[in-house]
């Protein structure tokens, strides 16, 4: 059986007249009389979450109850209307599925983030609580952009979204805080005068035979650059999430101002491409979490009186994303070539349509032959008995199909290096545990470990092959 949100074992009932049936079930009186105790069970204060002008009672709108789940969690049983249910499911972070008498159970389905509407804020939060200045830390790598823990700091805020908006705030107030950067765009036009360079080509097989206009290409020095387009499409997102604290939506909105000469990006447009200088300094850390947000969240209005928004990543892919580009950057100072996501077969095959390919996260090579595989696993942190053989059967198929005698499976959570030889093979598998509870600076440390461990582990497999021979 799922637990209800905040530890609640029973159903509370209404002292309301809508209903005996509905009384019963209805868990809506909890949130409006003691919201304070529901935030408590969970270990958050609540600020910012209710209460702005949302009373509850009579014809006001509802307060917006906040739901917190682990990414573990079995799920809870909550109240929901239809269309919040139809926009918890299309997020990815959770699925909601329907009980009867407008309850659902709302269950994690591997994704991290937070949805919010109107009534509604759902939290699915990483195992160990990680804080927002780690899961932004996680997923600038999960980009290949080689961000350093330095590179985007957030408020730590019980509220995701809150954090999220007070963290862009700050950073973009920094950034526009000597005026809007300005930079040289490339512009292509027809004119009738020449500016610029003429674009011979184009002038020849658009207007043969014709002297004006001319079609020209110049660089012309403006606020409209790709820095700008970015910050501010990153503000006006984060402008349109519903329930922000007005003072901090009016900072957003502020700053959104004084780029309103920048030409608006459009919805599902790829981000422009942006190059980090000594010119752009002070828009780095902005520039960073604003690509963050546009990747990662989404804000939609709905039939006119529906605000919606949410921020969903998976934290599988993000993990496992950030071990092979930190690995990468590690394995750098030893001899070598780590590839990643490297496609092997498993077996021979005559036929396409026969062959099994595998894919460990990364192989380092020496001379062109395999000599170390490594495979990323954030949920086997969790698990144990049929998840972890899993993984060691997989494991043992990468060993075989490489030839390569050591595997290295790299864990989130804290505890022991294990070794483990497979019976009957000179096959060694080395679970190796990433504490991403950690500083980031001690991560990459632990990363960095790794790389040392396991290139000692070639030299000392080389030694032996020598000796051998």
């Amino acid at each position: 059986m799922p637990r209800l949100a905040g530890d609640t074992v029973a159903l509370e009932r209404r002292s309301s007249d809508r209903g005996a049936d509905r009384a019963a079930l209805d868990r809506n009186a909890s949130d409006r009389g003691s919201a304070g105790r529901g935030l408590s069970g969970s270990g958050l204060s609540g600020r910012g979450l209710s209460g702005r002008g949302l009373s509850g009672r009579g014809g006001a709108a509802e307060p917006c109850r906040h739901i917190v789940l682990d990414e573990l969690s079995a799920g809870v049983v909550e109240r929901l209307d239809p269309d919040t249910a139809a926009y918890v499911n299309a997020s990815g972070l959770a699925k909601a599925s329907p009980m009867g008498m407008g309850l659902y159970r709302i269950e994690p389905v591997g994704s991290v983030g937070s949805v919010r509407t109107p009534t509604v804020q759902l939290e699915v939060r990483p195992k160990g609580r990680l804080g927002l200045n780690r899961l932004l830390f996680l997923l600038g790598y999960a980009g290949d952009q080689g961000f350093r823990d330095d590179s985007v700091a957030a408020v730590e805020h019980t509220d995701l979204w809150s954090a999220l908006a007070e963290s862009l705030a700050q950073l973009a107030d920094r950034a526009l805080s000597r005026g809007v950067l300005q930079g040289y765009l490339m512009v292509e036009e027809s004119l009738r005068t020449v500016k610029g360079r003429i674009r011979m080509s184009d002038q020849i097989s658009r207007r043969p035979g014709m002297l004006v206009p001319l079609e020209v290409s110049y660089d012309e020095f403006t606020e409209d650059i790709a820095e700008n387009r970015i910050l501010r499409a990153a503000l006006e997102r984060m402008s349109q999430v519903p329930r922000v604290r007005p003072e901090v939506l009016s900072r957003l909105r502020q700053l959104k101002g004084k780029l309103d000469a920048v030409t608006r990006l459009q919805s599902g447009a790829p981000l422009p491409q942006w190059r980090p200088s000594r010119m752009n300094t002070r828009y780095h850390a902005a520039l960073r979490l604003a690509e963050l947000i546009l990747r990662n969240a989404s804000a939609e209005a709905g039939d006119g009186k529906q605000q919606s928004a949410s921020f969903v990543v998976d934290m599988a892919k993000v993990f496992e994303d950030f071990v092979g580009t930190a690995l990468r950057e590690a394995m750098a100072a030893y001899p070598g070539e780590m590839r990643l996501r490297y496609n092997t077969l498993l077996n021979e095959a005559v036929r396409d349509s026969d062959r099994i390919v595998v894919q460990p996260d990364a192989v380092h090579f020496l001379g062109g032959r395999p000599v170390m595989v490594y495979d990323a696993k954030y949920k086997a942190a969790a698990d144990t008995g049929a998840s972890i053989s899993g993984d060691h059967y997989r494991m043992l198929a990468y060993c075989t199909s490489l030839r390569v005698p050591t595997a290295w499976i790299i864990y989130p959570g804290a505890g022991e290096i294990k070794l483990r030889r497979i019976l009957n093979t000179d096959i060694d598998i080395v679970e190796f545990p990433l504490d991403l509870s950690l500083p980031p600076s001690e991560i990459l440390a632990s990363v960095a470990d790794l790389a040392q461990q396991s290139w000692g582990e070639v030299l000392r497999q080389a030694s032996i092959d020598r000796s051998a021979s």
